[in-house]
């Protein structure tokens, strides 16, 4: 499926969503052990200080986020919609309620993502975060000049939002500019401190460009030639 393709190009966010700046410490003490969990990468750990916070109170909003988040982190993706669906209930303004829908529907449902995400925005139309994530929810839709302008948007607010350049070149390349989103990929990759994935994207830029020798290149770093045969395969689905 093109979709799942193209999934697999784009860096979509985890479901986690990013919390309301309102209510951060605003909760009860245990939260800022459960917050400091989810960042180092502990939703075990985090799970459990939110159960006892909601024993004591079910309806506080920023327990139920981190709970949200927890399953998120843990693939227990219907129990986190219940806890930012809960969450909304109790908030109906929860930015981070709305993010952590919006993040889990990109998957599967990415115009329901795009709804919540321009709720979102509505109340803050300068959320970089929101901006990004609508834009990988109009490119799963196949609406790139939608998705570039979010993202452009997003880089407005946040000129250094990684995660919107690379969406926005890879954006431009699924849409016919495969040359211009090498130029913006090639500095990101070109950086001592670049990830592999920065790098295969590159990679998937280069080879919807039509050039497949210097994205074996790159990938030839990381990847077995099989692996190789396979990632080629799945960027030529959005070659000329």
């Amino acid at each position: 499926m093109k979709r799942t393709a193209l999934m697999i190009l784009l860096s979509l966010p985890t479901a986690c969503a990013s919390h309301d700046a309102a209510l951060i410490g605003t909760g009860p003490p245990g939260l800022n052990v459960a917050q400091a969990a989810l960042s180092g990468g502990s939703p075990d750990i985090a799970l459990n200080v939110t159960k006892d916070i909601l024993a004591k109170d079910p309806n506080d909003v920023p327990a139920l986020l981190s709970q949200g988040d927890a399953f998120s982190a843990l693939g227990r993706l219907p129990e986190a919609e219940a806890s930012y669906a809960k969450a909304l209930v109790a908030d109906p303004k929860s930015v981070g309620a709305q993010m952590g829908l919006g993040r889990l529907h990109l998957r599967s449902d990415p115009p329901r993502a795009e709804a919540l995400f321009l709720d979102v925005l509505q109340h803050e139309p300068g959320n970089k975060v929101a901006l990004n994530d609508l834009g990988i929810a109009y490119d799963l839709q196949g609406q790139h000049a939608s998705a570039q302008s979010s993202y452009r948007k997003a880089l407005g607010a946040d000129p250094t939002m990684r995660a919107a350049s690379v969406n926005l070149a890879l954006s431009m390349a699924l849409n016919g500019q495969a040359p211009e989103a090498v130029r913006l990929l090639q500095p990101l990759a070109n950086d001592p401190g670049a990830s592999r994935r920065i790098r295969d994207d590159l990679a998937a830029a280069l080879a919807i460009s039509g050039d497949k020798a210097a994205a074996t290149r790159i990938l030839s770093a990381d990847m077995t030639p099989e692996q190789i045969d396979q990632a080629l395969l799945a960027y030529g689905k959005f070659g000329p």
